[in-house]
């Protein structure tokens, strides 16, 4: 038996050493891609895309269910975007609130005869709407029966007419220059398949007419967690495996595409939760078995803000689908691990997220099991497990303060001291407070999956409208 605890502690050691050794690289290689893009950026002008001919036009394609809440202030904000040649789509995904007549009323919307070819199987659309103003040309809503988000952005696809389509979330709130930053490296280079932006946390910050004009720290903790979650993800993540063109997720919070590229690997696919993921990993697949070179390109700058869960409920449900999407999107294209026919995607991205995004939470919750079992058989060595837990908990803590010097260094976007404070207090208590049930939502998603589990969980909004009142009556009293 004491060989079996020497082998089982030796392969924990291995396993937390290796995570914590991968995450370190990435965190050094993150802030060197970094240095070099805001160095090669700083004194872009990007009007010369304004003024380009050669500027491809863009489809933004936003699925929308039941999002009566935030669908007016949204879709201001994809209009008031700086881009000459682009068009909105808005696609109502049978949405049982009132999301389409606020936008009927909203933007003078008609019902219009559209033209398009169906390249992708979908639920039926029921109508395309216009609007008689012409200060809303860009504009399109499609109504369709509900069918899913995969099922919305695939009709999005069959009527884009841009050879470009952003797909992204309805709920988000969109940098005026994202666009120009977003198709820059598909000017810059022409075997950049698809780009990917940051999304950051709007909660708390203040939205007038669809535009984010202050940046504030969520007041709600839950938000305030995912808000250092979201820097690290994307400062710490992202930005180095776009630096060894190895990135495998594009969020579908805020993504751009060839379309052609998109329609020729069969659109989203509307058999998982993970849709993004997985259309990003069939696309790098296709080019791939065609020996054509790609490149997945992304874009450090704070984009795209959206609205974080701010109930454990709503949360849970969204860590529950992500880690079924994880998951579908692994089995679904298993052939690619530690297959050397992919390049690095099948010899580090794919082996990468199979052993370090998927298992990390069931070997985690497994130590647990077994630790509690050393415990009732009176075989734990306490300093070693407490010097253990100490440097995970140090570890942990200092990849957040990573983080954050990434985002105070470069895009500086908290700028009140007392802000940074508390996303050290945050920092500090993450990993006991909000870790364990990040990790147990994902159990349970691995779980629901294995038993069959498919529905997308309903996310309900708060709403931008709270915080524009507390804007105005700060206003008020000032002056």
């Amino acid at each position: 038996m004491s060989v079996f605890y020497f082998i089982v502690h030796v392969l924990i050691f291995i396993y937390g050493v290796s995570i914590a050794l991968w995450y370190f690289f990435l965190a050094i290689l993150s802030m060197i891609e970094m240095r070099g893009y805001l160095n090669r950026n700083f004194f872009v002008d990007y009007n010369y895309i304004l003024s380009s001919p050669f500027a491809p036009g863009i489809t933004l394609i936003a699925p929308a269910y039941n999002e009566g809440l935030t669908i007016i202030d949204n879709v201001k904000s994809l209009l008031s975007i700086r881009y000459n040649n682009y068009e909105v789509m808005i696609v109502n995904d049978g949405s049982t609130d009132d999301s389409l007549a606020k936008l009927i009323v909203a933007f003078n919307l008609v019902e219009v005869s559209y033209a398009y070819e169906q390249k992708l199987p979908t639920k039926p659309v029921r109508g395309v709407y216009k609007s008689k103003n012409r200060a809303f040309s860009r504009l399109i809503v499609v109504d369709k029966a509900n069918g899913g988000k995969a099922d919305a952005l695939n009709v999005g696809l069959n009527l884009a007419s841009e050879s470009l389509v952003a797909c992204i979330d309805v709920d988000c709130i969109i940098e005026p220059d994202a666009l120009l930053k977003m198709v820059k490296p598909f000017l810059q280079d022409t075997k950049v398949i698809a780009s990917g932006g940051v999304v950051r946390i709007a909660n708390s910050c203040v939205v007038e007419d669809g535009r984010l004009v202050e940046v504030k720290l969520p007041e709600n903790w839950l938000a305030r967690f995912q808000t250092l979650e979201y820097i690290r993800a994307f400062l710490l993540g992202r930005m180095a495996w776009s630096r060894l063109n190895g990135l495998l997720l594009i969020s579908g919070a805020f993504g751009l595409f060839k379309k052609e590229i998109a329609l020729s690997v069969g659109g989203y696919n509307t058999a998982t939760v993970g849709e993004d993921m997985e259309l990003v990993v069939r696309m790098r697949r296709r080019m791939h078995e065609n020996q054509i070179p790609y490149k997945v390109a992304y874009i450090p700058d704070p984009l795209c803000w959206t609205e974080a869960p701010a109930s454990a409920k709503v949360l849970g449900r969204q860590r529950n689908r992500w880690a079924r999407g994880t998951l579908e999107t692994l089995m679904l294209h298993r052939k690619l691990f530690f297959n050397p026919r992919y390049g690095l995607m099948g010899m580090v991205s794919y082996p990468f997220w199979v052993f370090y995004e998927w298992l990390s939470p069931i070997i985690e919750f497994c130590g647990l099991i077994f630790f509690a079992f050393l415990v009732v058989m009176g075989h734990v060595h306490w300093v070693f497990f407490i010097s253990l837990i100490l440097a995970v908990y140090g570890f942990a803590f200092f990849i957040s303060m990573f983080a954050l010097l990434a985002e105070e260094t470069s895009f500086y976007k908290y700028i009140h001291k007392k802000d940074i404070l508390k996303m050290v207090l945050v920092a500090l208590v993450e990993p006991f407070v909000f870790h364990p049930r990040v990790v147990w939502w994902s159990l349970k998603g691995n779980w629901d999956l294995l038993r069959g589990k498919k529905a997308w969980g309903e996310m309900t909004r708060q709403g931008f409208a709270q915080y524009k009142r507390i804007y105005k009556k700060e206003v008020t009293t000032v002056v």
